[in-house]
């Protein structure tokens, strides 16, 4: 029996286990939507890869993903979402979501002063795809980016807070409080699991922008103004798929997802794809 274009899954890829993040709050805005993540694991980090490279991996996951019959793409990375996610759109037929254009957008509504704040890794703040995202909407809105590459091994280690977590990013984040900003964007999606301890060393005057938060919006949005909803009740598909070590991604993903990971598949090739 032909699937109901609306009961279709979201599919989601990223370098590794930051795109959980996004997955998380995917789901516990959209509970009933059914979803498939990819984790190129095998690949981790995109950020240290060539453009070219870049785009190849992103091809390859689509592909992946496409096979499983999605009816939504979300490029939960920042890299691939910096370098490809245009071509992404240009080849396939479902609507594609990134992760800096959300996130870029909050950003915009939410400065009373006009100074941005950007965090994230050295190839995201290097592309300077989150800046431009922000001048496309309003060019007078001053941004400053800030790369904090430690913050990914904090995630994923699990040293979240305390006084490790805590040091750490009051080294970093000195330089860019010191512009007086009242927005900072998590530019990287493992930076979530690090909000507590960036607001701590912020203040409370300045807003965190979670870009996992403001691309789930704009994937509920999405799936509303092209008539894809969801209208079914019960137990949601939740499926995972890695392209290498499929018991470390369990041991780090479960903590960054909140939840069990059930169904989990290892790919060997999904240049194959």
């Amino acid at each position: 029996m032909k699937m109901n274009d609306q009961d279709k899954p979201v599919g989601v890829f990223d370098s590794g286990v930051g795109g959980l993040t996004v997955l998380r709050e995917i789901i516990r805005q959209m509970p009933e939507e059914g979803t498939i993540y990819l984790g190129d694991t095998a690949r981790v980090p995109y950020g240290i890869r060539s453009p070219e490279t870049v785009m190849r991996y992103s091809f390859e996951n689509t592909r992946f993903l496409s096979s499983k019959g999605i009816k939504i793409l979300v490029v939960a990375c920042n890299t691939a979402s910096s370098v490809s996610i245009d071509a992404v759109r240009e080849h396939v037929r479902i609507p594609v979501i990134g992760v800096i254009e959300p996130g870029a957008k909050a950003a915009v509504i939410a400065t009373k002063n006009g100074k941005v704040g950007i965090i994230g890794t050295e190839a995201t703040i290097r592309s300077n795809s989150y800046a431009k995202a922000i001048m496309s909407v309003d060019n007078n809105i001053e941004v400053f980016g800030l790369p904090c590459p430690m913050f990914v091994p904090l995630a994923e280690e699990g040293w979240t807070e305390g006084v490790i977590a805590t040091l750490i990013a009051e080294r970093y984040l000195c330089a860019i409080k010191d512009k007086g900003i009242d927005t900072l964007i998590l530019g990287c999606t493992h930076y979530p699991l690090l909000k507590g301890v960036i607001q701590e060393v912020m203040g409370n005057a300045v807003r965190l922008i979670d870009s996992a938060v403001e691309v789930a919006r704009e994937i509920r949005k999405s799936l509303e103004n092209n008539g894809l909803k969801c209208d079914m009740n019960g137990n949601a598909l939740r499926e995972f798929y890695v392209t290498d070590s499929p018991e470390k991604f369990l041991f780090v993903g479960e903590r960054f997802l909140e939840r069990k990971i059930e169904h989990i598949g290892l790919i060997k090739d999904i240049s194959a794809y």
